[in-house]
Order: C-alpha cells, then sequence, then structure tokens
C-alpha cells in the first residue's frame, strides 16, 4: 500500500519562532532594505495565519514587537482578532489605534461580537457607535457579562412549522453559507413566538413530504436573557448542545446560544478562578510595565504581609519554649506547612463544586462533617507518620505525642476553614475563590504555630 505524502501541520511555537525571527533584522539594527524584507515576508505570513493564531503570537510578544505586528495586520482583521486576545493584551492594541481605526474595526463585527467587544473601548468611541446600533446590540450591550444576553448570537435561521421539509431544503439552498454551529432550525409561529427546533440530522434523513410540525422538537432547552450565564455553561455540558434559543418572558425567540460562546466563558471563568484563588485582582498581560504588575498584584500581598506578621507575634509568644526545646522551631514549619495543603485542597474542592452548582450554600453542615471526618483520617495516620520520624531524630516520646496531637488539629482546623471560608463569601455575595489560598494559608499557618506550641508548652516545659 503506498503511503500518502502529508505535511505535518505547524504548532503554534513553531509560527511564533518565525515571526520572532522574521523581528530580529527590525530589533538588531540592520539595514533598511534588509529590515523591509523582513517585515514584507512578516505580513505575508500573517495574512495566512487564522485569527487566533494571531492572537496568541500577539500575546507572546514583548510590548515593542507586539506593536510591530498589530501595524503589520491588515485594518480588516483588527475586529476580529481583538475579540481573540486576552483583555490585558486587548487593552493595549486598543491603545495604539485611533478613534476611526477602533470604529472601523468595529464595524466589520457582528452585533454580539461587537458586544463583547464594547466594554473595553474608549467611551467616546461607544457614544459614537451607539447612534448607529441597532435595537438588538443596544439590547446585548444592556446585559451584564454573566447573564445569557450579553453572550447570545442573533445570526440564525428560523422557519414555519406548516411547510414541508422539502420547501426548508430549497429556502437554506438559499443561503451562501449558514451561521455557524447551525445544528438546528428555530420553528417560531407568525408572531414570532418558539415552537419548537428542527435539527439538521432530522431534515437530512426524514421524507421531504413531511411537515415541520410533524418531526420537530417541541420542547427544546431554552434560556432567558437574565438567567445565569454559569447555570447555562453547565446546561450545554450536561445536555452536550450545540446551539439552543434564547427566549423572552413572552416565549418570543430573541437570539440564541452557541458552543463556542459557552466555551469561551468556561475559559474566562477558569482563569479568572486560578487568578483569584492567587490573589491577583485582574488578568495581568505577561509583558506588562513592571508598575502596571506591581499595582495588579499588591493587594493581597499586603494582606499576605499582615497575617505572615501575626503569625511570627503567635511564634513570638513562645519564644522561652523555643530557647529551651530547640527541636520546636525544627518541626513547627512541618505542622503549618501540611495543614495549609489540606486546607488548599479542601477549599478547591469547595469553590469548584460552587463554580459547578453542586455545591449550595445549604450543605456547610454536611461538608464540615464530611471534610473533618477527611481531615481526621489524616491527621491520624501522617500525624503518626512524623511522630514515629520525630522519635528517630530526638527520641523524645512526649514530644512525638504532642507532633501527633498537633498535625491532627491542624488539619481539622484547616479542613473547617477549607468549607467555611468559601460559604461565607457565597453568602456575602464574593467570589468564593478570591484570595482563598492567601486565607486558608495564614489560618493554618497562625493556627498551626500556636497549636503545637501551645501544646508543647503545656506538656513538654
Amino acid at each position: 500500500m503506498s503511503e500518502l505524502n502529508r505535511k505535518s501541520p505547524e504548532s503554534l511555537q513553531d509560527r511564533l519562532e518565525q515571526v520572532v525571527y522574521l523581528l530580529e533584522p527590525e530589533a538588531t539594527g540592520g539595514e533598511d532594505l534588509d529590515q523591509r524584507d523582513s517585515l514584507r515576508e512578516l505580513q505575508l505570513k500573517l495574512e495566512e495565519l487564522h485569527p487566533a493564531d494571531i492572537a496568541y503570537i500577539l500575546e507572546s510578544l514583548p510590548l515593542d514587537q507586539r506593536l510591530t505586528v498589530w501595524q503589520l495586520v491588515k485594518s480588516d482583521r483588527d475586529g476580529e482578532i481583538l475579540l481573540e486576545v486576552s483583555d490585558a493584551v486587548r487593552e493595549t492594541l486598543i491603545a495604539d489605534m485611533d478613534s476611526h481605526e477602533i470604529i472601523a474595526a468595529a464595524n466589520t463585527l457582528d452585533a454580539d461580537e461587537l458586544a463583547d467587544l464594547a466594554p473595553d473601548l474608549p467611551r467616546d468611541v461607544v457614544r459614537e457607535l451607539m447612534d448607529t446600533l441597532d435595537a438588538q446590540l443596544k439590547s446585548a450591550l444592556s446585559y451584564d457579562d454573566d447573564q445569557v444576553g450579553s453572550l447570545m448570537d442573533f445570526d440564525m435561521v428560523t422557519i414555519r412549522d406548516d411547510v414541508t421539509l422539502e420547501v426548508v431544503s430549497r429556502y437554506l439552498r438559499r443561503f451562501d453559507i449558514l451561521p455557524d454551529h447551525t445544528d438546528k432550525l428555530f420553528v417560531v409561529d407568525t408572531e414570532g413566538l418558539l415552537k419548537g427546533v428542527l435539527p439538521v440530522k432530522k431534515l437530512l434523513v426524514s421524507s421531504p413530504d413531511e411537515l415541520v410540525g410533524e418531526v420537530m422538537s417541541d420542547d427544546p432547552v431554552v434560556f432567558n436573557p437574565l438567567d445565569d450565564a454559569g447555570e447555562a455553561a453547565q446546561a450545554f455540558e450536561r445536555y452536550d448542545l450545540i446551539s439552543a434559543p434564547v427566549v423572552d418572558e413572552q416565549g418570543k425567540l430573541f437570539g440564541r446560544l452557541t458552543i463556542d460562546e459557552m466555551v469561551d466563558y468556561i475559559r474566562e471563568e477558569s482563569e479568572a478562578e486560578v487568578l483569584n484563588a492567587a490573589g491577583l485582582r485582574e488578568e495581568e498581560d505577561i509583558f506588562a510595565s513592571v508598575w502596571k504588575s506591581v499595582r495588579n498584584r499588591w493587594a493581597w500581598l499586603a494582606i499576605n504581609l499582615c497575617t505572615a506578621l501575626i503569625a511570627s507575634r503567635v511564634i513570638g509568644l513562645f519564644e522561652g519554649a523555643i530557647e529551651q526545646l530547640v527541636a520546636l522551631a525544627a518541626l513547627m514549619p512541618i505542622v503549618a506547612g501540611v495543614g495549609g495543603n489540606s486546607g488548599n485542597q479542601t477549599i478547591t474542592m469547595i469553590v469548584r463544586g460552587l463554580a459547578t452548582g453542586q455545591v449550595q450554600a445549604a450543605h456547610g453542615k454536611r461538608l464540615i462533617r464530611k471534610e473533618t471526618g477527611v481531615a481526621l483520617i489524616n491527621g491520624l495516620f501522617w500525624g503518626l507518620v512524623l511522630a514515629m520520624i520525630a522519635f528517630a531524630l530526638y527520641g523524645n516520646a512526649a514530644l512525638s505525642l504532642v507532633l501527633l496531637a498537633a498535625m491532627t488539629l491542624n488539619m481539622l482546623l484547616a479542613a473547617f476553614m477549607g468549607v467555611v471560608i468559601p460559604l461565607a463569601r457565597v453568602r456575602m455575595g464574593g467570589d468564593p475563590a478570591l484570595g482563598s489560598s492567601v486565607m486558608i494559608t495564614a489560618i493554618t499557618d497562625s493556627g498551626g504555630f500556636f497549636i503545637f506550641l501551645g501544646l508543647a508548652t503545656i506538656f513538654l516545659l
């Protein structure tokens, strides 16, 4: 059997390396002619790339090279690329554009895409755009970022239920191209009220003489513009949806949700959760200026410094005990460190459960019982292991028992706070992930030091 000669597709990393190489003559101050040739070649290379690939390259370049590449991108692709890049990088690109360039880029986008971009545009540009926007886009801009209305798409195919599938097929052939992610057609009446959906796969295998009303599904998953976007994302995952209708309170078809918007939303929420857990205030451009990065990171570092000072004062209360038994200084970081790791495990599970909707604030008591049970078993087992190691090193049975007790108690504290912290933040209307790892580490450090040194003072000295 002869083998097919296939050219392996370039990876994003390969493309990035090519771009960096073509930028080198400019960076090294080569001849003007060489610079122009390299930039011309780079521009041709960019024309071949998908907007998402260009976005990846822009995010991976320092600011000066990023702006050089951005100037080489054809203006009719600016809008698509701005949608693909991260918020932090988008800010640097928009800052390099004048109002006319921004408006020209915005005019190439669909209504739902412009709604995504609008919050990052300068206010004067948004005001100028508002005069030319249609009612659909103005409506989309009125919804919060975490509502379905801000994510819905208005580009969809609607049909009537009293026509045959043959008529529908002829109607579809009139389109040059169908909207992306069209896996179903939306069936509406004369007033625009949603009556059901017709899956495209059913259209293909059913008899052309059948009526739409006979083969359509009249109980589709539907959403309201005011629904929570996170719950909609969970529904897309649960029911394996590609698209779904969005209707108003009267049942009138308003728009649709598509899988690409849901994937983008889930990715953005996941990234925000990771950033919040680390105490970062917002998404950060990896090549941002030093001062901008400092402003993004200082708040939780200040809180961390305060908690570290508290932990140091806890140690200070037991200076006499540490002086009398030096082994305490060597062992107390272990108690605090294992407790912190256990607490982070618990808090990660709770935050994830809250994000997926599996955990509610009402589950608090049950979760505390479960997590403290896990912590008790882990604390006794690993505390015993550590106690045996400590006895082998120091030959002090009493110290080993104190270490076992401290390890168990600190892990119980970590489990309790790992449940309480995110649930308390939810009850107060906050983000359960925000600074969670910072807070649990501070509590287990101070608590671990106090428990271990306190028990040592009582039973060993």
